[in-house]
């Protein structure tokens, strides 16, 4: 198994109230990331620029002072997923030999389950989950320490040994050559990782890996985690730095019953568990009930007993599945297996950030963790897996998951091999002889294009050279490959192909029909680049009872910066839904909406039996006070704000979660506790530029303009390129005054992040009011092209070309916002208007 957990930083931007996440170079999006954080967001209760829509009218406010109220400071949000430091103090190693006998009462270890399942263990014995980690010596380490040297971008690193220890001489925290002893291997094949102790209780994973597989096959050999890019000990990513922290990334899905133990007033960490890999209490749950049981059970055994088990796992996976007839193409299960099997592997296999530590293996998965949604960059606009997405958001996508297929179905839970090999593993459920066979796939028997999982489920790499299958287990879809530039099976295989002759090869096979189709990637695709004008499909899609509720909670995500008064009652019907995914989709959606409304529709989830469900509610609704909730909703909302806080507390040690903790803090009034927080995130993360952003405004917020123009110009020192810090110093200037600078920041951050509509926005008001018109209409006009029906964009474009007295374009972009908002009265008159002056 190669460990999985490079780094975490999700860092997209986004408009919304008190919140926000940073955003990195694209090639911070190319990690494998375990942690999920909500993005960023800008508040919409601002008046606009010039307004479309609903009962607002178009109207010109072009001043350039008016910028500072047009556009709120932008602050970064990391959600439910989403204090000064001190001095790191030495913490006892985490070794299993210093570990107490047993760390928590209920749990007994592997070694007890051996004398009545000794076939399981057996089994177990040797899988990546037992081998996920382990003590370095002489019998786990696969690399080659015997002198030897790996550079990459000038430095030098070497493998050797000394005394029995396996050492790596590399360079430190501060890009010095240092000698550091390997403690721990992570993961065995494709790729072993290793673990170097830290002081604070630390783990480093090291950033050079051993390539595990045969040397035929290109292994045996050092290679780095990033072979493209320079990272150095002034990159957030570097080895030693806190992002690939072993406690912070990786621990929690690599051990049994662990605990971070994080301190933040020290920083540091100590970290326990009951068993140092995935052994059988990590998916069984505590099994000291179950011992207990045993010593006294006698066959038969009832069904009604439940055999001291915390955690019931039943597949059935040999028996469930039948054929309804000879002929039939599918198999059908005959009941449906139990929620626990499935949330059981989630807890792991799936890109989530981490609520509470405290649950049992089996629990729905939104009640312990936050699960990313199918957004952009770490999937394609159809959904398909781009970064490395764990198999969750993928998975139930699938036609599979949603007839009942399991994980367990086909993967065998303790040697964690398939139960049968290539596509006899498929016809299990797939009649062979309408699916393996050459009048289905149209290539050679025992050929690459013959195998089911090639075209249904292609392989990525991931960590270099881990390959992972899409587990969305879809048809190729070359068509969208063209509208959507989403990959396809057909030409991942025949690379030198264009998908057009993809294309035009299965309507050759299948004839035309297949094109037809409706896919939600089309809608999805359409919510992230066709603003106002995607939000009647979006909505159609998430209250689509037939689609994948993964898919129905991303489509509400991405309706939510679009959110009107009129889809209120949408919203309410999403906050009813029967899967808790949409229940968090939907109360983000109504984020924006007044208070009292949003207290109607929310405040009944604060007692919501999930709580990720909750943690959302009682975020959205921070800045609501208690007068304006009903009395019988207050006990609810004060457990519900232990619960956000407990989550913010276990997650301290991100830079991101201190941020949360000042965008909550800074809801409820409380600006001082922000400011606090957000200067803890940038003690932890100097690199951080939503940290500076949110504390910026957060001294705007108390009269401090000057302090926080110093804040950001000293972020900008250390992260030239960040056009969310120059964005933010130019709102600054426009509140001091100071036009032509603050011109040249919003120039800056709108040229850095051309896609970025708000930035061009902000800037071509701030150009109109600097008596340059011809100017700000063609940054106007540019960011029209780039993210069209964009209402603020259009307003503005057709204010501007009504103050010149260009009536013609004025109809252009006014038949634009029609085609936006085809039912708004305002819109209809002024497009009328504007057509008889044509």
């Amino acid at each position: 198994m190669g460990a999985r957990c490079a780094p975490y930083m999700t860092i997209s931007l986004y408009i919304s109230h008190t919140n926000i996440l940073p955003t990195f170079e694209q090639k911070r999006t190319k990690m494998s990331r375990r942690k999920t954080t909500k993005p960023i967001k800008i508040d919409k209760k601002q008046p606009h620029a010039a307004s479309i829509g609903g009962k607002r009218r178009i109207v010109i406010i072009l001043g350039f002072a008016m910028i500072a109220v047009v556009i709120a400071a932008v602050l970064y949000f990391i959600p439910p997923s989403k204090a000064p430091q001190q001095p790191l103090t030495e913490t006892v190693p985490i070794k299993p030999e210093s570990m107490p006998a047993l760390a928590h009462k209920d749990y007994v270890g592997a070694k007890t389950c051996i004398e009545c399942h000794k076939k399981e263990v057996e089994a177990w014995t040797g899988s990546h989950h037992a081998l996920a980690i382990q003590v370095a010596n002489a019998q786990t380490v696969l690399g080659d320490f015997n002198n030897t040297t790996f550079k990459h971008f000038g430095v030098e690193s070497t493998f050797f040994k000394h005394d029995g220890d396996f050492m790596v001489r590399t360079d430190g925290p501060d890009g010095k050559l240092t000698e550091y002893a390997i403690k721990y291997t992570f993961g065995v094949t494709p790729l072993q990782q290793y673990l170097i102790e830290f002081p604070g209780g630390r783990y480093q994973v090291l950033g050079i890996a051993w390539d595990s597989r045969p040397k035929s096959e290109g292994g045996q050999r050092w290679f780095h985690l990033y072979p493209h890019e320079k990272v150095d000990h002034t990159d957030q990513l570097h080895w030693t730095g806190r992002y690939q922290n072993w406690n912070l990334q990786c621990a929690e899905c690599h051990s049994t019953h662990l605990k971070k133990g994080y301190d933040a007033v020290t920083d540091s960490y100590k970290t326990t568990f009951n068993e140092l890999n995935v052994a059988c209490e990590s998916c069984h749950g505590p099994a000291s009930q179950h011992i207990a049981w045993a010593k006294g059970a006698k066959l038969p055994y009832t069904e009604a007993d439940d055999k001291g088990l915390a955690v019931h796992l039943q597949s059935r996976w040999r028996d469930a599945w039948k054929f309804p007839a000879s002929d039939a193409k599918f198999a059908q299960r005959d009941l449906p297996a139990a929620d626990t099997l499935m949330n059981t592997c989630w807890a792991c296999h799936v890109r989530r950030s981490t609520l509470s530590e405290n649950g049992l293996p089996g629990a729905p998965l939104e009640d312990s963790h936050r699960p990313a949604l199918l957004t952009q960059p770490t999937y394609y606009a159809d959904g398909q897996q781009r970064d490395e997405d764990y198999t969750w958001g993928s998975f139930r996508q699938s036609k599979m998951f949603q007839k009942g297929v399991t994980c367990l179905d086909c993967h065998e839970p303790h040697a964690l091999k398939l139960r049968a090999e290539g596509n006899a593993l498929c016809v299990r459920c797939h009649n062979a002889a309408e699916f393996d066979s050459s009048k289905h796939h149209f290539h050679k028997f025992d050929s690459k294009g013959a195998q089911c999982i090639d075209c249904h489920a292609p392989e990525q790499n991931y960590m270099v050279i881990d390959g992972r299958h899409d587990h969305s287990f879809r048809l190729p879809r070359p068509d969208l490959s063209q509208s959507l530039g989403s990959p396809n099976a057909c030409t991942q295989c025949h690379q030198n192909r264009k998908p057009e002759w993809a294309a035009s090869t299965l309507d050759k096979w299948y004839g035309k029909s297949w094109r037809q189709r409706p896919h939600y990637g089309t809608v999805l695709h359409a919510g992230a680049t066709q603003g106002a004008k995607a939000m009647p499909a979006l909505l159609e899609l998430a209250q689509d009872s037939n689609s994948p509720a993964v898919v129905r909670a991303t489509a509400t995500a991405l309706a939510e910066p679009l959110m009107r008064p009129e889809f209120i009652a949408a919203a309410r019907q999403l906050l009813k839904d029967a899967d808790p995914t949409i229940r968090i989709s939907a109360l983000g959606f109504i984020e924006m909406i007044d208070p009292v409304n949003r207290v109607l529709a929310a405040a009944p989830l604060l007692a919501d039996p999930i709580r990720g469900v909750r943690i959302e509610a009682v975020r959205i609704l921070a800045d609501v006070p208690d007068s304006q909730f009903p009395s019988s909703r207050l006990s609810a909302r004060e457990n519900a704000t232990k619960e956000y806080q407990d989550y913010l507390t276990i997650n301290a040690d991100w830079p991101s979660e201190n941020v949360n903790q000042g965008n909550f803090s800074l809801r409820q009034g409380r600006v001082d506790t922000a400011i606090a927080a957000y200067e803890r995130a940038l003690k932890l993360d100097p690199l951080f530029a939503g940290a500076y952003v949110n504390l910026a405004d957060a001294y705007r917020q108390q009269g401090r303009e000057n302090d926080g123009e110093n804040l950001l110009r000293r972020g900008l020192a250390l992260l030239p390129n960040a056009a969310d810090l120059h964005h933010a110093l130019g709102l600054v200037l426009v509140r001091q005054g100071n036009s032509p600078a603050a011109l040249q920041e919003l120039s800056t951050a709108s040229k850095l992040v051309p896609e970025n509509g708000r930035y061009a926005y902000v800037y071509a008001v701030g150009l109109h009011s600097a008596g340059k018109r011809r100017e700000a209409l063609a940054v106007l006009k540019a960011a029209d092209a780039r993210r069209p029906y964009d209402l603020d964009i259009l307003s503005t474009l057709i204010s501007m070309q009504r103050e010149a007295g260009d009536a013609k374009a004025a109809l252009f972009y006014a038949r634009k916002a029609a085609e936006a908002l085809p039912d708004d009265a305002g819109v209809k008159q002024l497009v009328e208007e504007l057509e008889g002056k044509n």
